[in-house]
């Protein structure tokens, strides 16, 4: 009467796909790299020098094997989940104890008052929460940390000390000269120099992080005109300066837009660079800008003038003016055209808030 065992062969009781193994292993090597991160924080803590050691191609290739994509649209569409009113309050409590966010300066303090966790990202702060400055030319556009900053040398820009990325594959092909009002360039002519209209000018960089506990808003860092907006869409790795100093061109790698125009002395570009959980950029007035979308040709971007008929000279934006905002936090790159004498008043690693003085003449 006993009864038969029946089996399968163990092919297919473990049977797993190159997909499941992909996401399995970037997944671990991408929690390994997270704790590395954090030792290292801890070193530069202590004021012990970190060697720069820069990722291999096979890791940069297993971590791009991380569906961060997608994840990141399912944070979107996580965080628009309305929360119950009595939930609010502990989720987002949990939130301000961990990333350390000051809710002093929201305008709206009452957590109950966010529904959802986009909503409370995307928090407004007080008027007089963020002083402009009024002295300096140039002001932060956000909350963050100073990454790196100063003259950009060979076409070659530092995203941190020691680790470089290219200054045309940052910012793609150079956008006509009609467009921008710029100057034919000459044969010749390396990218950077065709981006300097001014003779005795000089081509400056300086690279902002936004952690997640950070306003998440940004804003117009000077009196300027956008004249171009350049949408590259890629991968979204994590840009904290712990990656951002493990792999080289790591801003090239990640989404990002690109808005460009010109000052007073010349060029003038800001970009928002996306992240893991910040596929989301907008800028508020470009209603046709869509981010981290589904679909999309790798290498490839979009561009979008904001010359037209009707508006010969593109959209002005004030200093201090609302800008865009991220859906969690990230980094911006400002890389504009200054005469010889301007001065940046910053330190490497320190935190700045939007409204600080970045440089001036």
């Amino acid at each position: 009467d006993r009864k038969k065992l029946h089996t399968a062969p163990v092919g297919q009781v473990f049977r797993l796909r190159p997909f499941h193994v992909l996401v399995a292993t970037g997944g671990g090597y991408a929690g390994y790299k997270k704790y590395e991160d954090y030792k290292l924080e801890q070193l530069e803590k202590r004021g012990i020098e970190v060697p720069v050691k820069l990722a291999s191609e096979w890791e940069v290739a297993l971590y791009k094997s991380v569906p961060t994509r997608l994840l990141s649209r399912a944070w979107g569409r996580l965080n628009q989940v309305e929360l119950p009113t009595w939930l609010r309050k502990p989720v987002y409590s949990l939130y301000i104890w961990t990333f350390g966010v000051n809710m002093k300066e929201a305008a709206v303090e009452d957590l109950h008052h966010y529904r959802n966790l986009s909503e409370f990202f995307r928090r407004k702060l007080k008027p007089q929460a963020r002083p402009v400055c009024c002295l300096h030319s140039v002001i932060s556009p956000s909350d963050g940390k100073i990454l790196n900053f100063g003259q950009v040398k060979n076409c070659e820009v530092e995203q941190v000390k020691g680790v470089t990325y290219s200054l045309e594959s940052f910012l793609g092909p150079r956008i006509c000269t009609e467009e921008l009002h710029f100057s034919k360039p000459q044969t010749g002519d390396s990218f950077q120099q065709q981006l300097v209209t001014k003779e005795g000018n000089e081509l400056y960089h300086c690279v902002i992080y936004l952690a997640p506990g950070d306003y998440h808003c940004f804003h117009s860092p000077t009196d300027w005109t956008v004249s171009h907006r350049r949408h590259f869409p890629g991968s979204l790795m994590s840009v904290n300066p712990g990656v951002a100093r493990w792999i080289k061109e790591l801003f090239c790698h990640n989404e990002r837009v690109v808005l460009t125009g010109d000052w007073k002395h010349g060029f003038f570009s800001l970009t928002a660079v996306g992240a893991t959980n910040v596929g989301s950029i907008r800028i508020y007035f470009d209603q046709d800008l869509h981010t981290n979308s589904p679909s999309y040709s790798k290498g490839s971007y979009n561009d979008f003038s904001f010359i037209s008929n009707n508006n010969k000279e593109g959209i002005p934006m004030r200093k201090g003016e609302h800008l865009g905002e991220f859906n969690l936090g990230s980094t911006i790159v400002l890389i504009f055209e200054a005469p010889k004498d301007f001065k940046f008043h910053l330190k490497a690693g320190q935190k700045i808030r939007f409204g600080e003085a970045l440089g001036s003449l």
